[in-house]
């Protein structure tokens, strides 16, 4: 399951009246941002931190990643990961645990949400991306795709009407 069962909100001193922040709005915002930030953990506990395109497919935020690059090689070892995003009333984060995705009919989504998104339209080969442009941040191909199962997710309004309601979802 990626989408959250439960929401919270952050504020201590959110009105009595405030709810939480619907998930459905946040996850379409999050899936309409343009730009992410991936942030993984090195086998010595260090954080690292890449921007990413990021596409929203079958009910999880998913990126793609050269076989060769660092956060492959993090994932590979721990798959605990979070993608940040800004939208226009709203900083996101979603954090879970990267599952590497090699199903053709799996990735050939995710290439045409890319496709859609970005405007970036990779081929689907042996379970991997792969195009001549490449991927604008990720180095040259072939890509694995990986899924972001959700284990939290958080909006943090940067609006009058967000901000008291800035809201913690988790699954039990």
């Amino acid at each position: 399951m990626t989408e959250p069962l439960r929401a919270t909100l952050l504020a201590l001193d959110a009105d009595a009246d405030a709810s939480p922040i619907p998930w459905e709005d946040i996850r379409r915002r999050f899936s309409e941002a343009s730009g992410y930030w991936f942030a993984t953990t090195s086998a010595a506990g260090r954080p690292h931190v890449r921007p990413v395109l990021a596409v929203w497919v079958d009910g999880a935020a998913h990126v793609a990643s050269a076989p060769a690059a660092a956060k492959t090689a993090h994932l590979a070892a721990d798959g605990r990961c979070s993608l940040t995003c800004q939208a226009d009333d709203a900083d996101l984060v979603v954090e879970g645990v990267a599952e590497r995705v090699s199903g053709s009919g799996d990735v050939e989504r995710v290439a045409a949400a890319y496709a859609s998104k970005y405007g970036w339209a990779p081929a689907v080969h042996d379970g991997l991306l792969v195009g001549a442009d490449g991927a604008p941040t990720a180095g040259p191909p072939p890509y694995e795709v990986y899924r972001i199962d959700l284990d939290r997710a958080y909006a943090f309004g940067t609006d009058g009407d967000l901000g008291p309601r800035s809201t913690r979802w988790q699954r039990e």
